[in-house]
């Protein structure tokens, strides 16, 4: 018997506010200027869905400590610019949230985010009020995604089972972490990462952030 849904859980970069394109922009161009030229497929599959301190490690040790502190500073510099100069919800998503809200449906965020960045887009975008005392970040964890403490945590915070939570999720590392808290989750192919990519048991992968509401309501999203 599959577990009706109780709680929906938001990643917030690329899933709440369209703000991926831009982290990928920016840390494509920093790591070009420290010695590591990236594609942007490249640049999606080893620095998005990971939080901070898991790029961190991965930048210090291509590149070392003095580097991957100074890309740090830069990128949370460059990224805030960015989203200053015009950040927007991703298409769709208000009108999903609005509905979601009418089926009555607990919504909270579970982002590898900082909670100072997440103050920051989602207040940009009109979008923190929804969500406000509800933001779990991956800092607050002992692991990052793709490890399933976040998702864990989020679920434990709002008192619901984590087999009647689904994660949307727009990354690899994303979708894998709500596998492994066993969790259901729908991957958002309308961003920068492949359908493909998203792609996996106890998974429904939709590419336009308007079709969220039905497919909850629906009970599209299996367990297998």
């Amino acid at each position: 018997m599959i577990e009706p849904i109780d709680l929906v859980i938001f990643d917030c970069d690329g899933v709440l506010v369209d703000s991926e394109i831009i982290a990928v922009r920016v840390v494509g161009q920093l790591t070009a200027e420290l010695g590591w030229p990236l594609t942007e497929a490249e640049v999606v599959e080893k620095f998005v869905g990971r939080s901070e301190a898991a790029n961190h490690a991965m930048l210090a040790e291509r590149l070392g400590e003095e580097a991957a502190t100074l890309f740090d500073k830069r990128f949370r510099e460059l990224h805030a610019e960015a989203v200053d100069a015009g950040l927007t919800p991703v298409d769709g998503l208000p009108e999903a949230l609005d509905a979601l809200a009418g089926l009555g449906l607990p919504m909270c965020v579970a982002s590898s985010g900082t909670h100072e960045k997440m103050r920051h887009t989602l207040g940009r975008t009109g979008l923190y009020g929804r969500f406000e005392g509800r933001i779990h970040s991956a800092t607050e964890v002992g692991r990052g995604k793709p490890a399933p403490d976040l998702f864990l945590h989020a679920a434990r915070s709002m008192g619901v089972d984590p087999a009647a939570c689904v994660v949307v999720e727009d990354s690899g590392p994303g979708v894998a972490a709500a596998r492994a808290a066993g969790m259901r989750a729908l991957g958002y192919a309308g961003g920068v990462t492949a359908a493909e990519r998203l792609a996996g048991p106890g998974t429904v992968v939709f590419r336009d952030m308007r079709e969220l509401p039905a497919l909850i309501a629906a009970g599209a999203v299996h367990q297998g």
